[in-house]
């Protein structure tokens, strides 16, 4: 008893010792000490959220590792007014979204990942083939006959026997690899409108799931893998299809909606139970940058009709929503495009979670695998993103006016590239060297929205990386989102979650 006592009465002078240290912290009246300390007790005092999910969204940008969301965090926050720094997106608000992992992103055969695998490793809960979507670890890319017997079963397809709806938005071409691991099945992912003897091509998969009623609602581009070569959209743009087959047409005679401008968008009925393909492009929507003089939905404006049109269904929806583009600017090695087509996925999914109750409603925030971005230093706080990187001032927060100069006497932007079509090495005419040095730079050219940023090693096409992405979550079972994880468990959290008792 007396052991007790001394125990507790230590206990006690222990506790009042952290308090009187606490106070005497020479810091604790700073705004990060205090903003630090407030996110602790958020932390402390979340509680996981256990309930069955209704409805789950999975948002993937792709392209948008680590460090692209970086580039885009910086972005957002500097168009309005910030250092960018300190500027959070809609699903790094902790408060929104309170579980992060990192994710690896490799496919069975590919220490760099291709995004058919990555997509549809999050589909069927395992990892695949390079090049392959939704076909086991036996699947040989571009070996048709393989598909034989290797077919996987897919989230929409658990959902739908569910009785739940299925909805899949791209500002890609909806039979580009990632909408399609939503859907498809296939040895290649490039058979978008063609596939060989004894294959189905994926926009011909894509018609018969929705006929099937597996899939309810599909909005992207890529409507020339829809039309035969003979036919003309309504934007006076040939079809790609060799089989004579008018899939549009079809879809038509089977009863389903079609949309395939903004007016046209504008008249759909939303009502859940009649299906919708729309189809805004040719091959995939515009940039968002772009987007201004086209007559196409935004993401967001697609997000919002999804949502509205699944949420219908009493029994609640699956919807994968990509933004196809910051992974195609990414490519072409311009820094602008990737982060504004960024800040507009970061605003659909604001605009997601707006729309839906946290309680019922898990939302997955992730990519299928990052670039060969760089982010140069050392760049004083404010640099613009899109600019040169700027000098660590003295006695100031903001970057000095003087840029970092290389070792060459020549400034750098912040963001480069490792590989990439703004390679400073340049093919000497009627040769195979390659030579050259870094151009002058100014401010003015670098942040002009055309600009390629410099990269390292000459390619058409700037390559993916096997960097870890990030995923965010909120909503039932999120908390199980934390670590380190592989792609392919992103599946298995959603089926928990849709499936709990």
């Amino acid at each position: 008893m007396l052991r007790k006592t001394l125990l507790t009465t230590l206990g006690l002078a222990l506790t009042s010792g952290v308090a009187c240290a606490q106070d005497n912290i020479a810091q604790s009246g700073s705004s990060w000490f205090t903003d630090a300390q407030a996110e602790l007790q958020a932390r402390i005092d979340h509680q996981p959220n256990t309930n069955r999910a209704k409805n789950v969204i999975l948002f993937i940008a792709d392209g948008m590792g680590v460090g692209t969301n970086y580039a885009i965090r910086l972005y957002a926050g500097q168009q309005e007014g910030q250092y960018g720094s300190e500027h959070v997106l809609p699903y790094e608000a902790y408060g929104d979204f309170p579980n992060v992992a990192l994710v690896k992103t490799y496919n069975i055969n590919a220490q760099t990942p291709d995004s058919a695998p990555t997509a549809g490793s999050m589909n069927t809960g395992v990892k695949q083939v390079f090049n392959t979507i939704n076909l086991s670890d036996k699947a040989i890319h571009d070996d048709c006959a393989s598909e034989a017997g290797n077919k996987l079963t897919l989230f929409s397809e658990l959902m739908s026997d569910a009785g739940k709806s299925v909805g899949v938005v791209s500002t890609a071409r909806l039979t580009h690899a990632t909408p399609a691991a939503a859907f498809a099945k296939t040895a290649n992912r490039n058979w978008e409108g063609e596939a060989p003897e004894g294959c189905t091509d994926i926009a011909a998969q894509l018609l018969e799931q929705m006929k099937a009623g597996v899939v309810d609602l599909a909005m992207g581009g890529g409507r020339r893998y829809f039309l035969p070569a003979d036919a003309t959209d309504d934007e006076g743009k040939k079809g790609r299809r060799k089989d004579a087959r008018n899939l549009i047409d079809e879809a038509k005679e089977a009863g389903m909606q079609y949309a395939w401008n903004t007016e046209t968008a504008g008249g759909l009925n939303l009502d859940g139970e009649t299906p919708v393909l729309a189809l805004f492009e040719d091959s995939h929507m515009k940039y968002e940058h772009d987007r201004t003089d086209a007559d196409e939905p935004s993401l967001t404006d697609m997000t919002k009709m999804a949502i509205d049109y699944l949420s219908k269904n009493e029994d609640g929806y699956y919807l994968e929503i990509e933004s196809g583009r910051v992974d195609h600017a990414n490519h072409d090695g311009n820094a602008f495009r990737t982060v504004t087509d960024g800040v507009e996925f970061a605003r659909a999914v604001a605009a997601a979670a707006q729309m839906t109750n946290a309680e019922d409603t898990l939302i997955i925030v992730t990519a299928d695998h990052e670039h060969s971005i760089a982010l140069n230093g050392y760049c004083g706080r404010g640099s613009p993103i899109l600019g040169l990187c700027y000098e660590v001032a003295k006695g100031q927060v903001e970057h000095a006016a003087e840029p970092v100069l290389g070792d060459d006497g020549k400034p750098f932007t912040v963001i480069g590239f490792l590989n990439g079509p703004g390679a400073v090495l340049k093919k000497a005419e009627g040769g195979n060297d390659y030579s050259g040095s870094r151009p002058e730079l100014t401010e003015e050219e670098a942040s002009d929205p055309e600009y390629i940023q410099q990269a390292l090693i000459p390619m058409s096409s700037e390559s993916h990386s096997g960097e870890d992405v990030a995923v965010w979550a909120r909503g039932p079972w999120a908390h199980l989102f934390d670590g380190v994880i592989e792609q392919n468990y992103i599946f298995h959290v959603m089926n928990h979650a849709a499936n709990a008792e």
